[in-house]
């Protein structure tokens, strides 16, 4: 797995104009493929009277799948530049559709590749992104008299509870980097005196 990724914080639209043609940039977080396609699928819809609807989507942290269409302008001109752009931003889960008008001047391929690109690159600029970062999961399990105490202490130390379930003892599911898992293990030793117990899950990614 990759250590870290970015992807867009929010969906979003960002509009440019060149050469008369109007450029709207839509952007969205796709955790699959079939989102991704969902979401151009939309834009298509809402957008059914633009000239071109062209799309790119990266999915998955290793960039796994990618992909790209032209939807009618020259084979090149609008789908992999804009594919390009999110690569070389290092975007993952993320999908975009530059919806273009026609103004009626010929912007030539070299002026269709840097307007689709670029309506991107303004875009991810414009909607702005964030880094997810790969933690490993662990389920702290410690007896109720000590459990605030440990919850107040991870939050204040900037560690993301994920979740906290009551039963006979307290579980603290958290995300910790790996190498932070020796440190991690010795404070909890030393905060609830040996008492709690702390298990190793699985890896998934959170906010940085």
């Amino acid at each position: 797995m990759q250590d870290e990724y970015r992807t867009v914080a929010r969906p979003g639209v960002h509009e440019t104009e060149i050469n008369r043609s109007r450029f709207l940039c839509a952007l969205a977080p796709a955790a699959t493929e079939r989102e991704a396609q969902d979401f151009i699928a939309a834009v298509r819809k809402e957008h059914a009277d633009a000239t071109h609807n062209c799309f790119a989507y990266v999915i998955g942290a290793d960039a796994s799948t990618q992909k790209a269409g032209d939807d009618g302008e020259p084979g090149g001109t609008a789908g992999l530049p804009m594919l390009q752009m999110l690569l070389r931003r290092d975007m993952r889960y993320v999908v975009a559709v530059v919806t273009r008008y026609y103004g009626g001047v010929k912007l030539g391929a070299g002026g269709l590749i840097r307007a689709y690109g670029g309506a991107v690159g303004e875009a991810l600029d414009s909607v702005g992104t964030i880094t997810r970062r790969r933690f490993r999961l662990a389920t702290v399990a410690v007896d109720h008299q000590r459990a605030g105490k440990v919850q107040n202490d991870l939050r204040a130390t900037g560690r993301e509870v994920r979740d906290v379930r009551y039963g006979e003892e307290v579980t603290i599911e958290i995300g910790l980097p790996d190498a932070d898992v020796p440190a991690f293990r010795a404070w909890l030793a030393d905060a609830t005196a040996g008492t709690a117990r702390c298990e190793l899950g699985g890896e998934a990614y959170g906010d940085a």
